[in-house]
């Protein structure tokens, strides 16, 4: 699966689904569809990709057969996809899978947009205090390559911090990393509460499309908890799966998991007594993924004016680290003076 770095690539990914939820709108079949796109493609990138899949299809299998043999697209999309393909709703899965892309690269944007400004005053500030007021200082007799390499060497652990969580938060790992990366998100203020929240509108969107294809449920709640993209949503699920097939209603072992709030299993079990859970999953996607969105938007706004903050306290401790070099008890000019 291609690590998805950028806003721009997941707005190919939601143009993709964008004319695969127009064309089979339109009544064209999924191999002419894709035929289609192939040749025009939202980046040449999907050329390759959509080939591999197109040589699957003509072999017979199903979409959801020919997507799992290639490692293109998350596990998330496959289920949805197979829900589509299953009850007949392909179209409505594609719209779908497409405003979740485009949701996710507008927030990206918002938070790059955000983090501009802090971040280009970081490396203003490492550049006046690393490098021009150390040069000034010594009569512009520093080394200045060396003290460009000391300033880059401050700089590294940010670049390797960044280049580490892209890294480590994409889908493309095991479950164990996984799990390791949500147990440290989880403490984490907004961010914790949003990525969770997050979790349960995929699985909740999953688990509808799967059941209104008519998936057995035992097995719907197996591949919507494993979609979610929360291995501690998976293993619950697996945990509590002999009990119900045992015969304990699923809206008894939502109840009993502290992974599920309160509000998701009131609904989830009126939905179940009333005969129409396929609409109450789809208002717990929505309203969840409402929350999530919302939550990560604040965590976007807050985090740049951390850094700002943080930026500010450095720049502080530069000038008084200054003033202490010229004005201090050990400083040059102090010592001249102590001369007299």
């Amino acid at each position: 699966m291609p690590i998805i770095f950028s806003p721009r690539q997941l707005v190919q990914r939601a143009e993709f689904y964008h004319q695969l939820s127009q064309l089979t709108s339109a009544g064209v079949s999924i191999l002419r569809a894709l035929e289609q796109i192939k040749r025009n493609p939202p980046a040449p990138s999907f050329r390759q990709p959509l080939q591999n899949l197109l040589d699957e299809l003509a072999k017979g299998g199903t979409l959801t057969e020919s997507l799992e043999t290639l490692d293109w697209l998350p596990d998330f999309d496959i289920a949805l996809i197979g829900a589509g393909e299953k009850s007949g709703r392909l179209d409505g899965c594609f719209r779908s899978l497409s405003s979740y892309y485009n949701d996710r690269a507008r927030l990206i944007k918002q938070v790059i947009s955000q983090l501009i400004y802090p971040v280009g005053l970081v490396h203003f500030a490492v550049f006046i205090f690393l490098i021009v007021l150390p040069f000034a200082r010594s009569q512009f007799n520093a080394n200045l390559p060396w003290l460009f390499l000391r300033a880059a060497l401050f700089l590294s652990p940010l670049y390797a911090g960044v280049v580490l969580l892209i890294y480590a938060t994409q889908s493309k790992h095991g479950e164990n990393w996984r799990a390791i990366i949500e147990a440290l998100i989880r403490p984490i203020p907004i961010l914790g509460s949003a990525r969770h929240q997050l979790a349960l509108s995929r699985l909740a969107a999953a688990l509808e499309a799967l059941t209104s294809a008519g998936v057995n449920i035992f097995e719907a709640w197996d591949v919507a908890a494993t979609v979610s993209g929360s291995p501690a949503l998976r293993r619950a699920v697996a945990d509590w799966k002999p009990r119900v097939v045992a015969g304990q209603m699923p809206s008894e072992a939502v109840r009993s998991c502290r992974l599920f709030p309160e509000m998701f299993s009131n609904l989830y079990a009126s939905g179940e007594v009333s005969g129409k859970l396929d609409e109450t999953l789809r208002h717990l996607h929505r309203l969840y993924d409402e929350e999530g969105t919302r939550r990560l938007q604040m965590f976007a706004q807050w985090s740049p004016r951390l850094v700002y903050l943080l930026v500010v306290f450095f720049i502080a401790y530069q000038i008084l680290q200054f003033y202490l070099g010229l004005y201090g008890p050990h400083s040059d000019l102090s010592n001249v003076l102590n001369g007299f």
